[in-house]
């Protein structure tokens, strides 16, 4: 009753809703870094929504099937294939004792989710299997670290062929033309009228510099008024100006407190659809109300929970 992991390809980590109420003690949340994708695996498969799966970035993973199951593979492309044959993402596969599953490198987007009904068996570290290297905490061993050669991920059989693909306007295009609206917060004030419309005006390439804990943009460099300010939490999807004018979205494994003046806030399903963004794309940004950021996330939730 079990998958083992053959390759665990470039960084496959076990993930589920995130660690929620420890950040006054300097530990982060983590979870999936696209909510969007995350989500729809465990809506396809009838789970929980908080249920655990693998997020698997970059591709080439490669998993031994040890007894019959239902899968679902959502997010981006990684030219998944179900022994040898290619299978489609956003839908969910019965899979038997022997079988393969394998990824490859991706072709849209960067993170590809896949869960389980019923999720993974595993041991949660307050409260959560959110796996964050940098803290050492969580996935399958408890201890932070990502998936490894020979591990074994075991869940619960499941009998039933559950036959769901997600509806065709639900599925992102991860190479289509990319704009976010960005929240007015934090330090706004300290940016110029200039400033702001550098920002809002430019269009910011992803650069090599990306991972869970923030993408570092390249493009029109924007300053603040302010030298420095004193450290205060950030939020998952905050845009943060360093010295050198370039901007940084903070992610899931972003450090709990800051210093850098931050010119606004993605939403979270803003930050999760950066997330799918490969360095070399490009994405621009626009004002955004934060009452049209709630109405858009009860929107998502009413169609996720019911």
């Amino acid at each position: 009753m079990s998958f083992e992991v053959i390759n665990p390809g470039m960084l496959t980590l076990l993930q589920d809703t995130g660690r929620q109420g420890f950040q006054h003690l300097g530990i982060t949340s983590g979870g999936p870094m696209d909510e969007h994708a995350y989500y729809w695996a465990n809506r396809l498969l009838g789970n929980t929504p908080d249920t655990n799966q693998l997020e698997i970035t970059f591709g080439q993973l490669k998993l031994k099937v040890n007894a019959a199951t239902c899968i679902a593979i959502t997010g981006a492309d990684l030219s998944a294939r179900i022994n040898d044959k290619p299978v489609r993402n956003w839908c969910t596969y019965a899979v038997k004792q022997g079988d393969t599953i394998e990824f490859d490198t991706p072709k849209q987007g960067l993170r590809a989710y896949l869960a389980v009904k019923n999720g993974f068996e595993c041991v949660n570290k307050l409260g959560s299997c959110a796996t964050v290297k940098r803290e050492k905490i969580g996935g399958l061993h408890g201890n932070g670290d990502p998936l490894k050669q020979g591990d074994v991920l075991r869940f619960h059989v499941c009998s039933d062929v559950i036959d769901q693909r997600a509806p065709k306007w639900t599925i992102p295009d991860y190479d289509a033309p990319l704009e976010l609206g960005v929240m007015p917060a934090y330090q706004n004030a300290a940016f110029s009228h200039d400033a702001q419309m550098t920002f809002f005006t430019s269009a910011y390439e992803v650069s090599q510099n990306i991972d869970r804990m923030g993408y570092r943009l390249s493009g029109a460099p924007i300053k603040s008024s302010l030298d420095g300010i004193i450290s205060e939490g950030i939020a998952f999807g905050a845009i943060q100006i360093p010295n050198d004018g370039q901007p940084i979205v903070l992610m899931k494994d972003r450090q709990t407190i800051g210093g850098y003046p931050k010119i606004g806030c993605l939403s979270s399903l803003g930050a999760g659809q950066l997330s799918q963004r490969r360095p070399g794309q490009t994405v621009n940004f626009s004002p955004m109300d934060v009452a049209d950021a709630e109405v858009e996330r009860r929107l998502f939730n009413r169609v996720i929970f019911g």
